[in-house]
């Protein structure tokens, strides 16, 4: 496969995460579970950005240094996530969402359109639509 046909797999579980964060508004959703998702979904798209260039992602979790390898800029909102990676999931909270969560998912979703122009530039002329 093609970096840009690996790079459409990843974001196929991005779109699935977006979905269920689009679920999940309601505030009784737990925010750490709802971060986690978000956090996720960064980091995939992150990591196929580096897909994109050919290159082998590292199995990291950290936003920060996925952004720096894929060299993206991402809106801080959403590496304010990478608590939920870890400490949300094993530590006693509260732990709040960096933003509401309408605005995460927008910002998310912006993240996510730039990701497929990126991929759809670079996707083989005779390859599925992502």
């Amino acid at each position: 496969m093609s970096p840009a046909e690996d790079a459409l797999l990843l974001l196929a579980i991005v779109r699935r995460h977006l979905r269920s964060l689009q679920l999940t508004l309601d505030p009784a959703y737990p925010d750490e579970d709802w971060g986690f998702t978000a956090q996720q979904a960064v980091e995939k798209l992150l990591k196929a950005w580096i897909v994109l260039a050919d290159r082998q992602p590292p199995r990291v979790h950290d936003l920060e240094d996925l952004a720096a390898l894929a060299g993206e800029e991402v809106d801080p909102l959403l590496l304010d996530l990478q608590v939920f990676a870890v400490e949300a999931r094993y530590e006693e909270g509260p732990f709040p969402l960096p933003a509401g969560r309408e605005h995460l998912l927008e910002v998310l979703e912006l993240l996510l359109n730039r990701c497929v122009a990126d991929v759809m530039e670079q996707r083989p002329a005779d390859s599925p639509q992502g």
